[in-house]
């Protein structure tokens, strides 16, 4: 018989769900038992998360890199500043409606007592900091991209693939189980109910962000183009659609290459800004971790001042690289300015996971539709300077 695969999302609904229910019937030593394996589990995540910096961000850069050119640096920084400006809007936003929102779940099941402790830990210290991983990956991927060093490239390139592996392997398939112990501890804690109260007005904050996103993109679009916006935005529905099913801007890439091509786009742009932007332009998805991260902050009383997530939005957006073909990938990338600048423990990058995968499909969908935008926009102007010529 054929088997029946369930995929990442549904398996952490239903660890979170499991969580919240079992939680309200396992007595300490049961919880304790997932505690401790969260505490290994998420020593090790953390042992993890410069390698990932390392083993995907270095092959990013390199493979950036080496179309250099006027047309690159052009798509690469209307990208870099969409997934900027799709970050700080969320923070405005979230600035504006959030605190409300946390400050009237207060009296929502106050917490029962402090977390549980597991039985026992393991120590897994990381190679190296985040920071260093940081500058290591730019220092190599530049390295690569300008000296065309292939024989580093391919050290690297097998370096991404056991990371790659890794994250498919003993990362993926435990995160549901991680997830489940996270909420079962904050159940039996009493820190669950609220937190579940709070992000169901945030997803709904969320969902008409992206779509706010959109509008603007293809407003700008369509006057740089001179194009109908709307007209424009409805073209790249079926690449929408695409990656609302498929939740992978890679996967999408066919849809959304066919469907810019139908906003009068030429081939060669199209060609060359769709692919190149499913690997660069993440503003639906920095959009969505900047909303959750803010909320986070308010909910644990962590700093949040426009300076500090300015600081985070600006390296998250770098970060995001790293994230396309790899399965969340982008919350992944994200951890590391997640710990190092918002100062997230175990619990809030839990936290964040799961969240990030409960909404991703949104996240892939607002980022491949704008690529749209951006080819139409690079296509505008490459071609003004070619009459020009």
């Amino acid at each position: 018989m054929k088997k029946i695969r369930i995929g990442l999302l549904p398996r952490i609904l239903i660890a979170i769900v499991l969580g919240v229910v079992l939680g309200n019937v396992l007595t300490a030593p049961w919880v304790r038992v997932f505690v401790t394996f969260n505490s290994i589990f998420g020593n090790f995540l953390g042992f993890l998360i410069p390698l990932l910096i390392v083993g995907l961000v270095t092959p990013a850069i390199g493979d950036i890199g080496r179309n250099a050119g006027r047309l690159l640096l052009a798509t690469v920084v209307i990208a870099y500043v969409d997934t900027v400006f799709a970050g700080l809007l969320a923070y405005g936003a979230g600035s504006w409606l959030f605190p409300s929102m946390v400050s009237s779940s207060l009296g929502v099941a106050p917490p029962s007592g402090d977390d549980l402790q597991p039985f026992f830990t393991i120590s897994i210290p990381p190679m190296f900091d985040v920071m260093t991983a940081l500058v290591f990956a730019f220092t190599c991927g530049l390295a690569i991209a300008y000296g065309s060093l292939a024989t580093l490239k391919s050290v690297f390139a097998d370096f991404q693939k056991v990371i790659v592996k890794t994250i498919n392997v003993a990362i993926i398939p435990l995160l549901p189980l991680y997830i489940f112990g996270i909420f079962l501890n904050m159940t039996f804690t009493g820190k669950a109910y609220r937190i579940i109260v709070v992000f169901a007005q945030i997803i709904v904050v969320i969902f008409v962000l992206h779509i706010l996103i959109l509008l603007y993109q293809y407003l700008i679009a369509g006057a740089v183009a001179r194009r109908n916006p709307i007209h424009s935005l409805l073209n790249m529905l079926p690449a929408y659609l695409t990656a609302l099913g498929t939740s992978s801007s890679a996967a999408t890439i066919p849809v959304t290459l066919r469907n810019t091509l139908r906003n009068k786009v030429s081939e060669k742009i199209a060609g060359f800004v769709v692919p190149l932007c499913a690997t660069i332009h993440m503003s639906g998805s920095c959009m969505k971790i900047t909303a959750c991260a803010l909320t986070i902050c308010l909910l644990n009383g962590m700093p949040h001042a426009p300076a500090l997530f300015l600081n985070f939005i600006l390296m998250l957006a770098i970060m995001a690289v790293a994230g396309p073909g790899v399965p969340g990938g982008c919350i992944m990338a994200a951890l590391a300015p997640l710990q190092m600048i918002l100062g997230f423990g175990k619990e809030e990058q839990a936290l964040m996971i799961a969240l990030y995968i409960a909404m991703d499909c949104f996240g892939t969908a607002c980022n491949v539709t704008g690529d749209g935008a951006i080819a139409m926009i690079i296509d505008r102007i490459f071609k003004k300077e070619e009459a020009q010529g």
